[in-house]
């Protein structure tokens, strides 16, 4: 076990230059690449992109749940409450996994056992990472459904998975994530698939159970409107890279890297209606024929010839931002105009 040589006081998480590799016929191919992130109690960290640009695989990193995707941790430091978990054991590791670090995934429905009681499913969490008798457990069950806001809890133990509508499914995914009272919660984008209503409802719920149990939640989204609501910090990744992270209010002003500008340009408003919608031209590249230099650069309207042949590092600017962008200044300049 490494014990980190420093630690904020209410820093939960502190992820270092990870590397993350599927190896294709012996070949590694680089999914998430030197990323760098922290997340303390009470703080919420939204994770922005595109699909493909490796926020999931960061998350399954963090919870240590890469082994069924055939991806692997290469190189990095991963912190949390000062210990490195990428030193413990697996039987060690588990013990976090569910109890200090839990996790919402993006399909409830596949994520739930479909031939099992949802009630049951909770319990199993609680027993595992926990002392409690069966009753004590069966008793904990009804007040983390009461919690979320599903109605009748004793009733309701006893359904199955598609009994439930869509979001309700994903409030017995957030009871089950809460089961143990994590410090911090991972959520991977919570509302896919669900009404404006709904999605509303269910981010309304995670933000007030964050306040209620001061957790670090990391929420993974390509919403920006959603981001915009609740992040206190944002982090922006493309192609597998970490390309601008600032303090949420500072991104929305005056953002410091072409591809945020161009998210936050395709963001439709009120004063868009009836004009062409703005989007960023062509589509990420594929992690396994990433272009050379800046992987943005086929699709970036402020690129140069330095754009294509050396990949730019991820700078630190003022008010604890950081961009990976050449051209950053000339960006930002622009942006405040």
């Amino acid at each position: 076990m490494t014990i980190a040589p420093e630690k904020s006081a209410t820093e939960l998480l502190s992820v270092k230059d990870l590397r993350v590799d599927f190896f294709i016929r012996k070949r590694a191919v680089h999914i998430v690449k030197d990323l760098s992130l922290t997340i303390k109690a009470d703080e919420t960290v939204v994770v922005l992109g595109e699909s493909g640009s490796g926020k999931s695989v960061t998350s399954l990193a963090i919870m240590g749940l890469l082994g069924s995707s055939g991806a692997k941790i290469t190189s990095g430091q991963m912190y949390f409450e000062g210990v490195d978990l990428l030193t413990l054991p697996p039987n060690e590791r588990r013990k976090y996994r569910g109890k200090k670090i839990a996790m919402i995934f993006q399909d409830a429905l596949s994520a739930l056992n479909p031939v099992q009681k949802v009630g049951k499913q909770i319990q199993e969490v609680i027993q595992e990472h926990s002392e409690l008798s069966r009753d004590d457990a069966y008793q904990r069950v009804l007040e983390l459904m009461d919690r979320v806001r599903i109605p009748s809890p004793a009733q309701r133990y006893h359904d199955y998975p598609h009994q439930f509508s869509g979001g309700m499914r994903q409030r017995i995914m957030i009871a089950m994530a809460l089961a143990m009272d994590p410090a911090l919660l991972i959520a991977d984008e919570p509302t896919t698939a669900l009404d404006v209503t709904v999605q509303a409802q269910i981010m309304k719920l995670l933000v007030d159970l964050q306040r209620e149990h001061h957790m670090g939640l990391m929420l993974i989204t390509h919403d920006l409107n959603v981001a915009a609501e609740v992040a206190d910090q944002i982090v922006v990744m493309y192609a597998g890279r970490v390309v601008e992270s600032s303090p949420a209010d500072a991104l929305y002003k005056a953002p410091a890297h072409p591809y945020t500008e161009g998210l936050l340009a395709s963001t439709p408003t009120a004063q868009d209606k009836g004009s062409m919608l703005k989007s960023i031209p062509g589509t990420p590249p594929s992690p396994a024929n990433a272009p050379s230099g800046c992987a943005f650069n086929p699709r970036c309207p402020r690129a140069r010839e330095i754009c294509r042949v050396e990949e730019p590092p991820l700078v630190s600017i003022s008010g604890g931002r950081t961009s990976g962008c050449h051209f950053w200044e000339e960006v930002l300049l622009d942006a405040s105009k």
